[in-house]
């Protein structure tokens, strides 16, 4: 009778399905941009020396809370396009992978358009990954996010401020659309006073009534973070 029971389990369909499932397998795209990433700088100092020729410096996550993503780009201005993408991250393979894959997509046949480069959703780059698992989805937006920052950046640098794109946070230095996510990202990049944030995002310098704020928030995600 147990031999039966065992039998008819072994065949019922929902079973079968989840011994069947491959959708927890990474595809063989993924584990090749996992093993050789493209476009990573590989510690603090390349990082810094990049950092120093870059248009745009992105920032999004937090490694004391969980995955963290930096990306850096370089832009031909002339003709609006991203030349290089570079990356860090603090993740797993997930996120390893779709932003290596990322920084290719941005960058590969003479670049990518920046308005197009603000349109890539992680729907894109998993398409070019062949999938990731269901439970791995997360870490494809990361980088796009990241991306978008550094474009951010990338304005702000060059006084493109018209061209800012605003995601679900507050403005607040209207005359460079600073946000509070803007001073959150700086803040973990080890901006940790009004100087360093100015410094950083020209913010509070044509309006001065706004440092108040950018410093209270300063001191908020300090605390945050580095307690």
């Amino acid at each position: 009778m147990e031999i039966q029971t065992t039998t008819k389990l072994s065949l019922h369909p929902d079973v079968k399905a989840k011994a069947d499932s491959k959708k927890w397998f990474y595809t063989d795209t993924v584990k090749e941009h996992f093993f050789n990433p493209r476009n990573l700088l590989m510690n603090d100092s390349e990082g810094e020396e990049y950092s120093k020729n870059a248009d745009g410096i992105g920032m999004v996550g937090s490694p004391a809370c969980g995955d963290a993503m930096k990306i850096w780009i370089k832009v031909d201005k002339k003709n609006d396009k991203i030349t290089e993408c570079k990356f860090q991250t603090f993740g797993c393979a997930s996120a390893i992978s779709s932003t290596s894959m990322l920084t290719v997509m941005a960058s590969e046949n003479g670049g990518m358009k920046i308005d197009d480069a603000l349109k890539l959703k992680p729907q894109n780059i998993m398409a070019r990954l062949g999938g990731l698992p269901n439970r791995k989805f997360h870490c494809s937006v990361l980088g796009d996010k990241a991306l978008r920052s550094a474009i951010n950046d990338y304005f702000r640098r060059s006084e493109q401020t018209t061209r800012i794109i605003i995601e679900g946070a507050r403005i607040v230095d209207p005359d460079t659309k600073t946000t509070d996510k803007d001073i959150e990202e700086a803040v973990l990049d080890g901006a940790l006073t009004i100087e360093d944030v100015q410094k950083k995002l020209k913010i509070g310098i044509g309006n001065k009534a706004v440092i108040p704020a950018v410093e209270e928030l300063i001191r908020f995600y300090k605390e945050k973070y580095f307690g």
